[in-house]
């Protein structure tokens, strides 16, 4: 289940998105999800949310079993010391069932806003990683001529997923991180990381996890749900084609324009499915795979939340292979 925390002005209020966010999460874990997911954007205008280590520790006050991922946190907004003592701190009292994704970021308005330099976001963010493993070591250090002494540190550090699309994060995952952290991508983003792991001698990852859609949404009555789904999804897609306007001069990939209703829901990425459709879809991906829910996308009113997934839970959740669960590369068992 993921969190974005997106609220625009036509969709539920704040604090009822904060509040339902929490009472979905207890939830899942209940059913028996396997991760929640918390995204991080700055001074969004329809408030995605800035912090997700305050979010995943509140979650992990109402969950016991589920694992706390950020998907992902952006390097360049922190302190790489201040960082390790959050996320020490973070895994304690979720009892070792927090995951940190490190993201590289694309915003030049993020990057400036916490003083960094767009140009300096791959070295910071693998600095940040190798700074992160040694700070939970528990021993005295130096960081940019600071002392530094981490304490208290968790029994089990925080597994590090390096998050991104390009071959040359991929390398820097297989050699500095525990995993490669790119789900919703291209399976051929997988294969560079795959091949470093192998040409270092470390264990093969395996193969890249089938990907449910990007969005999917369980529906007695599909058309119906699509009509007041899709300004929901139009706010979303328009955002993200603003923001990647700005950081590379014009909306790429799937933002790149002239994005209707009706080519969104053509396209596949966002579907909205009956239980049967669900289930079928799900058996197809297989073992090996992972399938999102996103019950407040886009700001979607959490009583309309609330009769998805429990139509998910009577008439999907039963249904659902139960397998191998995909790890990105980090090796050892949930």
């Amino acid at each position: 289940m993921i969190f974005d925390m997106r609220t625009p002005d036509f969709g539920a209020p704040r604090r009822e998105v904060y509040a339902a966010a929490l009472d979905h999460g207890a939830w899942a874990d209940d059913i028996g999800f396997d991760v929640l997911g918390f995204g991080e954007h700055h001074h969004s205008e329809d408030g995605y949310n800035p912090s997700p280590l305050v979010l995943a520790s509140a979650m992990a006050g109402r969950t016991r079993r589920v694992h706390l991922r950020t998907a992902v946190l952006l390097a360049s907004c922190y302190d790489p010391i201040r960082l390790a003592e959050d996320l020490a701190v973070a895994q304690i009292v979720s009892d070792g069932r927090m995951e940190l994704g490190l993201g590289f970021g694309y915003r030049p308005s993020e990057f400036a806003m916490y003083g960094r330099r767009l140009e300096d976001r791959f070295e910071h963010t693998c600095r940040t990683a190798t700074v992160l493993k040694q700070a939970w070591t528990g021993e005295p250090f130096t960081y940019e001529e600071r002392p530094c002494h981490i304490s208290p540190v968790p029994d089990k550090p925080v597994p590090i997923m390096l998050g991104g699309s390009s071959p040359k994060v991929a390398r820097a995952a297989a050699r500095i991180a525990d995993g490669f952290l790119v789900p919703l991508h291209p399976p051929e983003v997988w294969q560079p990381y795959r091949d470093e792991c192998l040409k270092l001698g470390k264990p093969d990852p395996g193969e890249y996890p089938n990907q449910a859609p990007t969005f999917l949404w369980v529906s007695e009555n599909p058309d119906r749900d699509w009509e007041w789904r899709t300004p929901h999804i139009l706010h979303v897609l328009d955002s993200y084609s603003r923001w990647t306007a700005a950081a590379y001069g014009k909306p790429i990939g799937a933002y790149a324009g002239g994005v209707t209703a009706e080519t969104v829901r053509q396209s596949g990425v966002y579907k909205v499915l009956t239980p049967e459709q669900t289930v079928a879809m799900a058996k197809e991906l297989g073992d090996h795979s992972s399938l999102y829910l996103q019950p407040q996308f886009g700001g979607i009113d959490p009583a309309r939340a609330w009769k998805m997934l429990r139509l998910f839970e009577r008439e999907v959740y039963p249904h659902l292979p139960r397998g191998t669960v995909p790890r990105w590369g980090v090796t050892g068992t949930r």
